[in-house]
């Protein structure tokens, strides 16, 4: 194929992974490089522990991702208190709404062969109900959402356009869309996603190679559910913020997101997954001030709470 090195760059690509391993040369508006996620807030009760225990920790948390079982389990009075809270606290929220694949009659992508046809929205009435349920969310004040296939990312910015969706409504492409390479990440950029999150066993010159391709901020886990892979990066954190900055550092341990995010489980059980979080969030933390990494000469810097481009409830 001749002329594809050429192209590629054209096409704002880079030509293979960056084993150069160099800075990124982004960072979030207030000059931070990395900032702090928790997933998997799926009450009132568990927001409270997660404030409760940030601050015991003095863990700046920028970001929760919110009712992974779904919005739909939240009663309107319980959303307007999430988002009444997380507005006071500056806390931006991504809401993950449902029915979706898994949880819906659609149990294809649950088998072992059928996984590999990927997360994505089946049928319009179920996308219908996703938006119902993001009508419902944004009416509570949230101004964030997680979005889990490429089709709904190109409807919800198309709906933001037109004015349908709020024009500060923020959409986060979701790691159940698969994407590993730059090419996909610049899709998801391009459909207007405005944070991206790749899947979680990338090495770090393949996520360097991702940062060479796009802007937008990319959402790299640091642990995941044992379902998933079990992993653990705490400390590849520094580095990974050097080459992939601006990055929100997501914190997923447990067993499985199925069970972790059942909505059966009692108060207690969110509670004890929760400050367990926030635990490892205070020890990445740690180890990223031992590292005393530079990203263009400077110190690698954590952005402060509540900064002023994080998208609050309303």
């Amino acid at each position: 194929m001749q002329g594809l090195d050429q192209a590629l760059n054209e096409l704002g690509l880079p030509n293979g992974e960056n084993f150069a391993l160099t800075d990124s040369q982004l960072s979030f508006a207030d000059g931070g490089h990395y900032r702090v996620e928790i997933a998997g807030v799926e009450r009132v009760s568990a927001l409270e522990t997660m404030l409760d225990e940030a601050d015991k920790l003095d863990v700046p948390v920028h970001r929760i991702i919110a009712t992974v079982g779904g919005a739909t389990f939240l009663t309107k009075q319980e959303l307007q208190e999430f988002a009444k809270i997380t507005k006071e606290r500056k806390i931006e929220v991504i809401m993950t709404l449902g029915p979706r694949r898994g949880w819906d009659t659609g149990r294809q992508i649950a088998t072992s062969e059928g996984i590999v046809s990927g997360m994505r929205l089946r049928g319009m009435a179920c996308v219908r109900q996703w938006l119902k349920d993001c009508e419902r969310c944004l009416e509570a004040g949230f101004r964030g959402f997680l979005v889990p296939d490429e089709g709904m990312l190109w409807l919800v910015n198309q709906l933001r356009d037109k004015g349908v969706i709020p024009s500060e409504t923020i959409f986060k492409l979701s790691v159940f869309a698969g994407h590993a390479n730059p090419a996909g990440a610049k899709v998801a950029q391009d459909l207007g996603a405005d944070s991206f999150n790749p899947l979680a066993d990338l090495t770090l010159p393949m996520l360097s190679s991702i940062r060479q391709a796009i802007s937008i901020p990319m959402d790299i886990y640091l642990c995941l559910v044992n379902a998933m892979g079990g992993f653990v990066r705490f400390y590849e954190a520094a580095e990974i913020a050097r080459l992939c900055a601006p990055c929100y550092f997501k914190i997923e341990p447990g067993p499985s997101e199925e069970q972790i995010y059942a909505p059966w489980n009692t108060a207690e059980y969110h509670d004890a997954q929760i400050r367990e979080r926030v635990r490892n969030a205070a020890v990445v933390l740690e180890l990223i001030e031992r590292e005393s990494v530079e990203v263009g000469g400077k110190p690698l810097t954590c952005s402060p709470a509540g900064s002023d481009d994080l998208v609050i409830p309303q």
